[in-house]
């Protein structure tokens, strides 16, 4: 039986409740990670931000167009209306970009144990649709495990 400990990244990526969340989203990126847990000044585990959080924050803008017999106005106008739309786009995300963790992070955490198995990290993960899952001992932030660390924890025990 492998165990959560053994499987586990111990070199957390973590942000603060009070990170932007352009940063947030660049560390994101740069670490080529979906999300990362949300510490207090304390140290403790206080929620999760995912890149499906900051996406849910973007809203997207379509011109409405009548495709079928366009009125000879709507051509006229139609440049300025993607323009218009795409300033509404840009001014959204450059808002977005300044909001805090802690306004979108998801609260509700399923955690782990470092003493439990990958199969009840690969039970909690499905049960509750999750990709990663915080490693605590106490309220305290361990390690992390995700959906591909289980994988490469069965690889490596094959071998």
């Amino acid at each position: 039986m492998i165990k959560i400990q053994d499987a586990m990244q111990k070199d957390v990526i973590s942000f603060s409740k009070v990170t932007k969340i352009g940063d947030a989203a660049k560390i994101l990126r740069e670490n080529k990670i979906s999300g990362a847990p949300v510490l207090d000044e304390d140290e403790n585990l206080i929620g999760i931000v995912s890149e499906g959080d900051i996406m849910r924050l973007l809203e997207v803008h379509s011109p409405k167009l009548n495709l079928i017999l366009p009125a000879p106005l709507d051509l006229i106008e139609l440049p300025l209306r993607m323009k218009h739309e795409y300033d509404e786009i840009a001014e959204g995300m450059t808002k977005a970009a300044l909001i805090l963790v802690e306004e979108i992070m998801t609260r509700k955490l399923i955690t782990i144990t470092p003493e439990k198995s990958i199969s009840d990290a690969a039970e909690l993960m499905d049960k509750h649709d999750v990709k990663r899952l915080p490693v605590v001992d106490e309220k305290k932030l361990i390690g992390i495990i995700t959906r591909g660390d289980l994988i490469g924890a069965m690889v490596k025990s094959n071998e």
